[in-house]
């Protein structure tokens, strides 16, 4: 009877660590979710490449679209909806200068572990925010920190929404110069490339000043810049 016990004891720890080791693989993984639509690239011939902006928005918004501006690109903006209720002229300017809005949750808490009435706030909210930017596109989703299990990406497919990740990530989880986070891109960027940016914090400096480089390399090698919608319409 011990011996029996001991192996089944054995057997549910062997069990309980495989269900912990797949939720983590799970919740981070970036090319896969349980239900619904899931994008981190599109797989095209085209030299085409979407960059994306996370967070805020903040008080350097003006500055990032100058630069966008001045670069000459349309960038894909996934703002959190408490930064664009306590800066609603940031949200309008955004969508006035013709970049597109995504829906980045309210508070920018991970979706993960969390009740579907939670779930559902976090993400209409936010809708309701980026609709009184004036912005009419389409609405794709981007989770905080990537952060997914099972409740998230049923909501978005019971939704028809977009879940938008990315494959070139060049300032996430460090703190990158220009140069680094101009090297990282030009190394890793292909057809179809969603690059993912933070430019709206602190330390957002150095991130928005390696657009205008990066973008004039990828440009000498024939690539064209598209919003993520765009992009997917490819």
């Amino acid at each position: 009877m011990r011996r029996k016990l001991l192996v089944g004891g054995s057997l549910s720890l062997v069990v309980l660590v495989g269900v912990v080791v797949g939720g983590y693989f799970l919740m981070n993984a970036r090319g896969y979710q349980v239900a619904g639509r899931l994008v981190d690239r599109v797989d095209t011939a085209a030299k085409v490449v979407a960059v994306t902006l996370d967070d805020g928005p903040g008080e350097r918004t003006p500055e990032v679209l100058k630069v966008l501006a001045e670069s000459g690109i349309r960038a894909t903006f996934y703002l959190n909806g408490r930064d664009l209720a306590a800066r609603p002229e940031a949200g309008r300017a955004i969508a006035a200068a013709g970049h597109e809005l995504g829906n980045h949750t309210y508070s920018h808490r991970r979706m993960v572990l969390v009740s579907a009435g939670t779930i559902r706030d976090e993400v209409e909210r936010t809708d309701a925010e980026i609709a009184k930017t004036g912005y009419q596109g389409p609405i794709t989703f981007r989770p905080p920190y990537g952060k997914k299990l099972i409740g998230l990406p049923r909501y978005l497919s019971a939704h028809d929404r977009t879940t938008v990740m990315w494959d070139v990530e060049p300032d996430s989880g460090k703190v990158a110069s220009t140069d680094a986070i101009v090297a990282e891109t030009l190394a890793q960027v292909r057809p179809g490339s969603i690059v993912l940016l933070h430019v709206m914090g602190e330390r957002g400096g150095d991130s928005l000043a390696a657009i205008p480089r990066f973008v004039a390399e990828l440009r000498s090698q024939g690539y064209e810049f598209a919003t993520v919608s765009e992009l997917l319409g490819r």
